[in-house]
């Protein structure tokens, strides 16, 4: 379906929204002579399709909430494609540069104008289930009379585009309105422009009228949404996500987009600005993203600078472009790269080490090619190019160029295994079998051990080999609970490593309690759940942790990764599964640019799917065999009566209820039948006499021989279900 536009790019909106028609149009119409205010409106606008879209996936129970807090929640809830977002990010910040800066120029108010348009195209095909919805070329805004050359070029060439797409007709009326308005006399054109401000600010006037009503709109929406069955709900994400694909930036905006991304994680950039044709050049102290930078072969979209000294060459495409590809391009410009700012050569002819190519969209992992930010070290022929979630820091890249890794792994083969604690011999075996792995591109590693081989003992030494051999800068180990983590801190500073020196005193460390680490830190101890916290739900996006912060992740006990611990509420983490949480596990690990290592001791599903199969294995019976673990008894199964039928309460049956705060008891009435099967025993359902009994067949099976367990003088084992129930509990 098409629908033609009457005036400006907003009025399609009609059907959705009188508020965002207004807000779109006061913002066209500010573009010529106040484009700061142009992009305030446009603001406001993206702020209203952001709640409209909310209150349609049921996730606005409070229209009040902040922008940033929002995006952070529908990102956190995966709500909302994460292209959209980036977009929603872009045109909040230059809209919060002009409200608090008086920042904004034409292009910046031109190229929001654009994606504004964009944002809206994708909400109507959304809300209106209609996927192949155009309502006509983009129509270009009036030419400010200041406007730069570059900004006269593109609104010719939109103007050339909409003309192109119009009939002979539509051109003959605006011939003709152009005609008529040219003819106006001096009073004429006064008494219409008299006209027009009164009706724009009868507009703006509106804008702010019409917030109660919003408010209730967006009520309606939000509870007609919560009201509907949870298939429905993600059927409407779904479609969201579907309808994204469509969104189609035009070279400029999409280099808009990039230029904010860079300045994001610390490069200067500006495309139009900061480029070589105007005699911006590196200078020391500084990370610039300097763009059209010469070489043989053509201009370089980006070269990246740190200080003097050239580290990256950038090629960006079209947002809807397949950019795989595009590393090529990216290499030819690095072996084509002649300044005296060259910092070496390596096999190949390149010039400069680290090559990059983009297209301004989100790593989305189901069309990696197409997606993220595509990288290749090419100092060596076997680094293959893969994809980055987000663009590295300039002291990241910095780090990654000042890391011999041939070196360093030619350090690791020299390297004795001689430590202040001797190695079991398949330890050793498996730190071998990480560090030949390391050796190649793989960067997902997993190492599968039985419970009770010393996994903890395992990675002190691999890391202490890494670490000194230089092969790696910085280290997060993650644990599953706080508990291990501090554990694992502790082992570290007590773990003698060379003579009286521990790990801990070698390398500097931080635990738990830091959230970033420091400059000189080189393990740093996490849980996942933090991790998931600072990466998916940061109080301000300005905050989320780098992709270079670490270089080597290692995860311990991994294949319980997804196990909640319940450090984080649940309005922090509302996670609808298992399988939710095991993808923003994923996601977390997939979003650090590091090696990644997990220990196992019984590989999940999830864990092949995330780190491959296992390089190195060492099993429980391998372990008994060579005398490293004792073997187990066959279990004992016990079934009592009560187990096997559980325990059933009639309706109006009385009964004593404990209440497990205050351990108040109250004589209770059944509302209704209720059943408990074994699993609720202890922990439902307190059941003494089922209890006795086990207990009773469980003193059978004790060996009386054994020194101490004939009179039971020593410490008593008690196995309970819970705190609650060992206090309740009974026999």
């Amino acid at each position: 379906m098409t629908s033609e536009r009457t005036t400006g790019n907003f009025q399609f909106l009609q059907p959705i929204s009188s508020q965002l028609v207004k807000l779109g149009t006061l913002a066209e119409h500010y573009f010529h002579a106040d484009p700061s205010t142009s992009l305030i409106k446009l603001r406001q606008f993206s702020e209203i399709l952001t709640q409209f879209h909310a209150a349609h996936a049921g996730l606005l129970p409070e229209p009040a909430e902040a922008q940033s807090d929002l995006l952070r929640r529908l990102k956190f809830e995966r709500a909302i494609p994460d292209k959209v977002l980036d977009v929603l990010h872009h045109i909040r910040k230059t809209g919060n540069s002009a409200v608090h800066e008086g920042a904004g120029d034409h292009r910046q108010a031109l190229t929001a104008l654009k994606m504004s348009v964009q944002l809206g195209i994708w909400h109507y095909r959304v809300v209106r289930r209609d996927p192949k919805f155009s309502p006509g070329p983009f129509v270009p805004p009036v030419n400010p009379a200041s406007a730069a050359e570059e900004l006269q070029q593109e609104l010719a060439r939109l103007r050339s585009e909409r003309d192109a797409a119009l009939n002979e007709a539509q051109l003959a009326q605006e011939a003709a309105e152009l005609a008529q308005r040219q003819a106006e006399t001096a009073s004429e054109r006064e008494q219409r422009e008299k006209e027009e401000r009164a009706q724009w600010e009868a507009l703006a006037q509106e804008v702010e009228q019409d917030r109660s009503e919003l408010q209730r709109h967006l009520q309606e929406l939000q509870e007609a949404a919560t009201s509907q069955s949870a298939n429905t709900r993600t059927e409407f994400v779904q479609t969201a996500q579907a309808a994204s694909s469509s969104i189609d930036l035009d070279e400029t905006a999409t280099r808009d987009l990039i230029d904010q991304q860079l300045r994001d994680w610390g490069w200067e950039a500006d495309s139009v600005n900061l480029r070589h044709s105007k005699g911006t050049r590196p200078a020391t102290g500084r990370s610039m993203a300097i763009a059209e930078w010469p070489t043989k072969s053509g201009p370089a979209d980006y070269a990246l600078f740190v200080g003097e000294r050239c580290l990256g060459i950038v090629e960006a495409k079209r947002y809807r472009k397949n950019i795989s590809a595009a590393i090529d391009q990216s290499e030819r410009y690095s072996m084509d790269f002649d300044h005296e700012s060259s910092i070496g050569a390596w096999d190949g002819g390149y010039r400069v080490p680290f090559v990059f190519a983009t297209n301004g969209r989100p790593y989305l992992k189901q069309i990696e090619t197409e997606s993220g930010i595509w990288f290749r070290d090419v100092r060596l022929a076997t680094n293959h190019r893969r994809a980055l979630v987000e663009w590295p820091t300039p002291e990241g890249l910095e780090a990654k160029f000042d890391t011999d890794r041939e070196t360093a792994q030619k350090a690791l083969e020299s390297r004795p295994f001689d430590f202040g604690f001797q190695l079991r011999p398949y330890q050793k075996a498996a730190i071998e079998a990480v560090e030949e792995t390391l050796s190649t591109e793989q960067r997902e590693i997993l190492v599968a051990m039985a419970t009770g081989t010393g996994k903890t003992k395992l990675a002190i030494a691999m890391l202490y080999r890494l670490l000194s051999s230089k092969r790696f800068r910085r280290i997060c180990f993650v644990v599953d609970r706080s508990a291990l983590g501090n554990q694992t801190g502790d082992e570290f500073m007590s773990t003698p490593i060379e003579g009286p020196k521990t790990f801990g005193q070698l390398f500097g460390i931080q635990g738990l309690e830091d959230v970033k680490p420091d400059l000189e830190t080189r393990v740093h101890i996490c849980t996942i759940q933090g991790l998931v916290k600072r990466v998916l739900y940061t109080d301000d996006p300005a905050d989320t942790p780098p992709i270079d912060q670490y270089d080597l992740i290692v995860v311990d006990e991994c294949h319980r990764g997804y196990l909640l611990d319940r450090e984080m509420s649940d309005a922090e983490l509302s996670f609808r599964g298992q399988d939710d949480y095991i993808s923003k596990y994923r996601r977390v690990l997939e979003y650090f640019d590091a090696v990644k290592i997990g220990l196992t001791a019984t590989p999940a599903l999830h864990t092949a799917q995330i780190f491959g199969d296992p390089i190195y294995t060492y099993t429980y019976r391998e372990a008994v065999v060579d005398g490293w673990l004792i073997d187990h008894e066959p279990p004992v199964r016990i079934e009592t009566a009560l187990s096997a039928e559980g325990i059933k309460f009639e309706k109006g049956e009385e009964f004593e209820a404990v209440d497990t705060t205050t351990g108040e008891v109250d004589q209770v009435s059944a509302p209704d039948e209720i059943n408990f099967e074994v699993e609720a025993f202890n922990r439902k359902v307190i059941t003494v006499p089922f209890n006795r009994v086990v207990a009773q067949e469980l003193a059978k099976h004790i060996d009386s021989s054994t020194s101490g367990c004939r009179h039971f003088s020593g410490p008593k084992i008690r196995f309970i279900s819970s705190m609650n129930s060992s206090e309740l509990g009974s026999a």
